[in-house]
């Protein structure tokens, strides 16, 4: 690979994972904040309004920190893609748009008044302000969701007089089959992730014997949702992910499998290690025609492997592909454990006193952040060797005049202040958690 390409890959690679870590927070939080706001509506008001106003200014962390972020990642289509943007942008362009002019601006008004409107709004109103964050920030994964999926599955465009990739239809690239299970799919990670992180604080105060009330309330609602959404995520939405992956790019699936070969009645491989040199799957542990059923929903369909595909087409790297995906299903796996347990519990009403599930959920938070990335690269590094799958190859869609040594230049850049950013961040998200969402005792006074 030439190296101003790998460097222009590794950069974006960079700045996209370091940024979603905020928004895949934000976007479970809001949906959570207006949970908390509706039970604020009803009887224990207060409480429960506090409890919102706690997750509101984390939430407001992540919100700044994904803005900043994100910011280059726009700029990178222009100064390392500019080809790309070239040709793809009259379709990409109309998404990323409505992302930032419609969303993204909805968003960030109501979150204002969310933040600081609450007194001058009124509780209805206030409510109606955390209603608005989450329709923003959803919508607005909607708008990259989209986008995204055009890449993997490119429709309602027609050629241009110069090469250029035009939009044709609106329709078609908005209501794009892939964009509804991988939006749903991604969205629920969202919600697994803010549940997790939710209940890991509500776990500590536990264990610290601080703030019990509000640790109940974090703890009771993270692993509700968390249940549900680890559920949802696995079925319908991972298996309809699958669905579209098996459809349009069984080169990926078969990468992801590590299945060399076609195969009537193709097992699930648990564990294992691809060659590609001997095409083959060392120390496998498989479950027989499980793969199979799960694609075709039936045992002995037959599942194409990778030599039913010229090695041009295939994944750029299929090791790193096979472990991230295996990484995401393992994880995912065990999220619906850890939530079903603390389910069992919930239901002998021993939830609140288990201090060694509280050490569990209190540990297992940074998983769903590893889990979403794992998934990211397999959506990624699946769909190479394409830049936009079946119409430009990524190698095609660089800055030809960009060199390498003025890629790595930046993305030095990038690494020193994004180190900055995150212990900036992490600072103050600790002082949060360590003031708790009860008020001080000079502000209770007044």
């Amino acid at each position: 690979m030439d190296t101003a390409l790998a460097i222009h890959r590794l950069q974006f690679a960079f700045t996209v994972t370091f940024h979603y870590l905020f928004p895949q927070l934000t976007m479970g939080l809001a949906l959570l904040v207006v949970i908390l706001k509706t039970r604020a509506l009803g009887a224990g008001g207060e409480h429960y309004n506090r409890s919102a106003r706690f997750w509101i200014k984390i939430f407001a962390i992540n919100f700044a920190m994904g803005v900043v972020t994100g910011i280059p990642m726009e700029f990178q289509f222009g100064t390392n893609w500019a080809i790309f943007a070239k040709a793809a942008g009259g379709v990409i362009g109309q998404t990323l748009a409505m992302e930032g002019v419609f969303s993204f601006f909805l968003e960030s008004a109501f979150l204002g008044l969310l933040i600081f409107g609450e007194k001058r709004l009124g509780a209805r109103l206030h409510w109606l302000a955390a209603v608005m964050v989450f329709v923003g920030s959803w919508l607005s994964g909607f708008f990259i969701i989209a986008t995204d999926a055009w890449m993997q599955h490119p429709v309602g465009y027609t050629d241009g007089p110069g090469g250029e990739i035009l939009l044709r239809s609106f329709r078609e690239l908005i209501f794009n089959p892939w964009t509804l299970w991988q939006y749903l799919h991604n969205m629920i990670a969202a919600v697994v992730t803010a549940s997790f992180v939710m209940a890991a604080v509500g776990a500590f105060y536990l264990l610290t014997r601080s703030h019990d009330a509000y640790a109940r309330t974090f703890v009771l609602l993270g692993v509700t949702t968390g249940f549900i959404a680890t559920v949802l995520m696995v079925f319908p939405t991972g298996d309809g992910q699958g669905k579209m992956l098996a459809e349009h790019q069984p080169v990926t699936l078969a990468a992801m499998e590590g299945l060399f070969e076609t195969t009537e009645g193709a097992g699930l491989a648990l564990i294992g290690q691809p060659d590609t040199d001997h095409m083959r799957l060392d120390n496998p542990l498989i479950i027989p025609g499980a793969l199979s059923f799960l694609t075709y929903r039936r045992w002995s369909a037959q599942v194409k492997g990778l030599d039913a595909f010229p090695r041009e087409l295939w994944p750029d790297n299929i090791p790193l592909l096979y472990y991230c995906y295996h990484i995401m299903v393992g994880l995912g796996t065990l999220f619906v454990a850890v939530m079903t347990l603390a389910m069992i519990q919930m239901a002998r009403r021993k939830l609140y006193d288990s201090h060694w599930l509280h050490w569990i959920l209190m540990v297992a938070f940074p998983f769903p952040y590893i889990a979403t990335t794992a998934g990211w690269i397999t959506a990624e590094v699946g769909r190479q060797p394409w830049l936009i799958y079946g119409l430009m190859r990524t190698a095609q869609g660089s800055s030809p005049r960009v060199s390498a040594g003025n890629g790595l230049f930046t993305l030095l850049g990038f690494m020193g202040m994004y180190t900055l950013l995150a212990i900036l961040f992490l600072f103050l998200i600790y002082r949060e958690i360590e003031h708790g969402p009860e008020p001080a005792l000079g502000a209770a006074a007044t």
